[in-house]
């Protein structure tokens, strides 16, 4: 697991206007089993400033503590995890930390699968083959209280 100090706000410049403008950053919490695929989401990630990283777990237990002790605003959830599975996480993050919103991001693509990680409270879902492409229009659509259903999922709830 590691943790990281965020900042809450960051200054933009805009030059047209030539004054400082503050965006806020969001908090997001990375929960994934398989390290190479953890570290291509952070990768992803890291290409937006105002996304910040803020903690990296690897087993649903832990992101249902951790979700509850940083209150990120987004948290990237795998499905199949170690100790309690991601939909089982889902459930009780969403019950102690009702605030943060959630997308799924599994190599799962059935519609079945889909459906229930929706019903736990996710507003995203995004088939791992498709993470590079999509990961990002995802956080975008759910950032805004948008639903996003990746292209490759067998529905498209």
């Amino acid at each position: 697991m590691r943790t990281f100090q965020s900042l809450h706000v960051r200054a933009h410049f805009d030059w047209e206007e030539g004054m400082a403008l503050e965006i806020p950053s969001v908090r997001v919490l990375v929960v994934e089993d398989f390290a190479p695929f953890q570290r291509s989401i952070c990768s992803i990630l890291s290409s937006r400033k105002r996304l910040q990283v803020i903690c990296e777990v690897a087993d649903g237990a832990e992101a249902v503590q951790k979700a509850e002790e940083l209150k990120p605003d987004l948290i990237l959830l795998d499905i199949g995890l170690p100790t309690l599975n991601g939909i089982e996480a889902a459930r009780k993050i969403r019950k102690r930390v009702p605030e943060s919103k959630i997308i799924f991001v599994s190599q799962e693509s059935s519609a079945d699968v889909v459906q229930e990680a929706f019903n736990s409270g996710a507003l995203g879902y995004v088939v791992k083959i498709n993470a590079a492409s999509e990961l990002l229009v995802a956080v975008e659509a759910v950032l805004r209280g948008e639903r996003f259903v990746s292209t490759r999922s067998a529905s498209h709830t």
